[in-house]
């Protein structure tokens, strides 16, 4: 693989596990409430 490929590769690994960990931890903070609806 090249050198592109590979910082490719890593960037777009750490936007989906980066997004992945935001969305958990925005989750944790403020938790869905079905029935508020």
């Amino acid at each position: 693989m090249s050198t592109s490929a590979i910082v490719m590769m890593v960037i777009s690994i750490t936007v989906l596990w980066g997004g992945l960990v935001a969305a958990v931890i925005h989750l944790r903070r403020h938790p869905d409430d079905p029935g508020s609806e």
